[in-house]
């Protein structure tokens, strides 16, 4: 799929339903699969999960790679916005999910290259509306204007023998990179504010599969 800023099919064409796909707008993500089931708190208050894991945003900069600052900067402009709890208050915290913490290295690497942001915060969308098995297979490539998802090596492949500069992100090896940072780091507890050392995301990750089957 492929995304452009302005939500059209501009640019490069389209390829064939095996080829990668460029994304051009949430609802195509929404069309091809259904979002997880992870639980959210609303930021007005609404029960948290049992025994669901947040990350403040020290906790998530840290993983990420990226600064406070771009943290803040991003969740104001609705670009990556925390998903477990908004900072709706004084003294509330925002606290970020595994996913969120994902979804802010992926902004941070694509920043990095010169992909325009329009076409970042398409992408974003499309993440979000992922299912967490889709995520750890997928690999997003941009040439800078169009940013492509990719499902099996063979999409790459087709990608880069069209001649232009291409940029990929392996997402399940930047998921891992955030998973092994996250079980190095604390986390809160949602629904009782106990701080966690050393949780391993993908312990909670496989409890949340397991009651999805």
């Amino acid at each position: 799929m492929r995304i452009t800023g302005d939500g059209t099919t501009g640019g490069t064409p389209a390829r064939s339903e095996s080829g990668p796909f460029p994304l051009h707008g949430s609802a195509v993500g929404a069309a091809r699969r259904q979002p997880d089931s992870t639980p959210q708190a609303a930021p007005g208050g609404a029960a948290p999960a049992t025994g669901q894991i947040g990350y403040r945003g020290p906790t998530a900069c840290a993983a990420a790679g990226i600064t406070y600052r771009q943290l803040d900067y991003w969740a104001r402009t609705g670009l990556v916005e925390p998903s477990v709890r908004a900072a709706y208050g004084s003294g509330t915290q925002r606290l970020y999910s595994f996913r969120d913490v994902v979804v802010l290295k992926i902004v941070k690497r694509f920043l990095d290259t010169g992909v325009a942001l329009q076409n970042i915060r398409t992408a974003v969308q499309h993440l979000r509306g992922s299912g967490f098995a889709d995520l750890e297979r997928m690999t997003l490539m941009s040439d800078g204007a169009t940013v492509y998802e990719c499902t099996s090596p063979d999409q790459v492949v087709e990608l880069l023998q069209g001649g232009q500069g291409i940029f990929g992100i392996a997402v399940g090896v930047v998921w891992r990179d955030v998973e092994n940072a996250l079980s190095q780091l604390h986390g809160e507890r949602v629904d009782s504010g106990e701080t966690v050392a050393g949780h391993n995301p993908a312990d909670e990750l496989a409890a949340r599969r397991n009651r999805a089957v």
